[in-house]
């Protein structure tokens, strides 16, 4: 009885092991992803050709760069919760985002 505990202990160090060096993995990768979203946001829209008059092209691009930028903010965000769970630090609280109208700000 004692042996199966122990090799089911040890298993689970080694799965725990494997999600840990699996997650690094994961946050090696979020960093190349960002770094892509970063040269996609430093692409110049107008690089001065007849294709770039289109004012729908013009917005699309930009939507583009906005998408990436929000994008990468949103994976940096991620990777610093992961890496702090992976290092036992205690999560950060998230502070909820309440959109309100004139009037229900100013009542209390």
């Amino acid at each position: 009885m004692a042996s199966y505990y122990i090799e089911y202990t040890l298993n689970l160090l080694q799965l725990n092991m494997n999600i840990k060096e699996t997650k690094k993995l994961i946050i090696q990768a979020g960093h190349k992803a960002v770094e892509e979203l970063i040269n996609v946001a430093k692409e110049k829209i107008i690089t001065n050709t007849e294709d770039d008059v289109s004012a729908d092209r013009l917005k699309n691009a930009a939507a583009t760069k906005k998408l990436a930028i929000f994008d990468a903010f949103e994976i940096l965000n991620r990777i610093q919760e992961e890496e702090n769970i992976l290092e036992g630090k205690e999560p950060e609280e998230k502070k909820q985002k309440v959109f309100k109208g004139f009037a229900e700000g100013r009542s209390k």
